[in-house]
């Protein structure tokens, strides 16, 4: 489950929303007027994370490495062609 909260209510509260997230594996997101600034989560959530991190950045390097000879004007363009389609895939096969 996921918490929002104020950054005041989260101060006020720091005991219990620790313990929403060490015991219920709980998240807090933390807003700052309005708006999401932090996240409290697991430990062992935020392991998962930082490898997933890792792992993701490994691979746009991989990427990058591969289409370093294709000008950048003409990989938007299939990537904008490419979004095109499966929108277009999904419109149709959504009912309506």
């Amino acid at each position: 489950m996921i918490t929002q909260t104020s950054a005041v209510a989260f101060r006020q509260n720091l005991g219990e929303m620790l313990n929403q997230v060490q015991y219920r594996h709980d998240s807090v997101v933390i807003n700052k007027d309005g708006k999401p600034v932090a996240a409290l989560v697991d430990a062992r959530l935020f392991e998962r994370i930082r490898r997933m991190q890792g792992r993701f950045e490994a691979l746009c390097e991989r990427i990058e490495a591969g289409f370093a000879a294709v000008p950048e004007a003409q990989g938007l363009d299939e990537i904008d062609a490419a979004v095109a389609l499966e929108r277009a895939q999904h419109r149709s096969s959504t009912p309506r």
